[in-house]
């Protein structure tokens, strides 16, 4: 059903409006868009008559946007941010085939990163844009086409596939090590102990798989892995990381096991989409080739 031009409002009055909104002023978003201050006025006259809504209180010298005004900025600033995404994919690749993916920070740097070139090699017309995402989130709302996700295969209104499995081990620097010289898990609730924000009740769960008496972990909080293992390494403490996001670290000896204890954890990792993209060519390649590079560690 076609909609009613007043619902459609033209891009020049979209955006006398998003700049008006955003400075609060007239006279800064005729600046802005290289217009004259009666030109804005009119444009934003203009939408409110379309709308029949209005959109700013007008005081003496002074513009506001009303509670009404507020909810259409946010909503039409965001609409503009998506015209103006999809023309940068346009351009960046006019064949088409763009894939916005939405990556955990530390999973997308340390291996999807390194292993991305030979992903383009073999997909030349395929542009891959990446943005990071520590939870789930709705696809009705996000510019993105796919996510990798770490926890359950539940994801609402997604479809997902397991990628791989994943080992943690306690991690920490070689002074730290020496300087406790752990030998059982409770000997571990004598350092200081990194959690991580998304996993809250990791180290819990750590110890009572190792049979450690039930007590409440506390200590430093971090948000990426990254930046827990770089404080690891500084010999803050202890940090519960994955193990194949910290080879090179443990193999240069920048990190070492705090304890010989390798763990698997329950949740695994997944590429997630809405399931009107699950057809989606770039999608599709990019799917199955993260199929085959992860086939060994499932």
């Amino acid at each position: 059903m076609l909609m009613p031009r007043r619902f459609l409002p033209s891009l020049s009055l979209l955006t006398a409006f998003d700049a008006t909104a955003r400075t609060g002023s007239i006279s800064q978003a005729a600046r802005e868009l290289n217009l004259t201050q009666s030109a804005v006025s009119r444009q934003i006259k203009t939408l409110e008559e379309q709308l029949e809504v209005p959109l700013f209180v007008r005081e003496r010298q002074t513009i506001r946007l009303t509670l009404a005004g507020q909810t259409y900025a946010r909503e039409v600033r965001e609409a503009l941010h998506r015209l103006s995404l999809a023309s940068l994919n346009l351009r960046a690749n006019p064949r088409g085939g763009t894939l916005n993916l939405a990556i955990l920070p530390t999973f997308g740097t340390r291996w999807l990163a390194p292993r991305l070139p030979r992903f383009l090699a073999a997909h030349s017309g395929i542009t891959i844009n990446l943005v990071t995402r520590i939870t789930q989130f709705d696809f009705r709302l996000e510019p993105v086409d796919a996510a990798i996700h770490f926890g359950a295969p539940d994801w609402p209104g997604a479809e997902t596939v397991l990628l791989r499995r994943e080992f943690v081990v306690p991690a920490c620097s070689p002074a730290l090590a020496a300087e406790y010289r752990f030998a059982a898990p409770d000997d571990l609730r004598r350092a200081p102990l990194l959690n991580l924000t998304t996993r809250p009740d990791a180290w819990e769960r750590w110890f009572a798989s190792h049979g450690a008496r039930p007590s409440p972990v506390h200590g430093m909080l971090f948000d990426h892995f990254a930046t827990a293992a770089q404080a690891a390494m500084s010999g803050l403490g202890v940090a519960l990381l994955p193990t194949f996001l910290v080879e090179e670290e443990l193999k240069r000896g920048e990190l070492v096991p705090a304890l010989d204890l390798i763990t698997e954890s329950a949740e695994r990792y997944y590429l997630a989409w809405p399931a009107d993209r699950a057809t989606y060519p770039p999608l599709e390649a990019f799917r199955d080739w993260l199929l085959e590079e992860t086939a060994a560690d499932r």
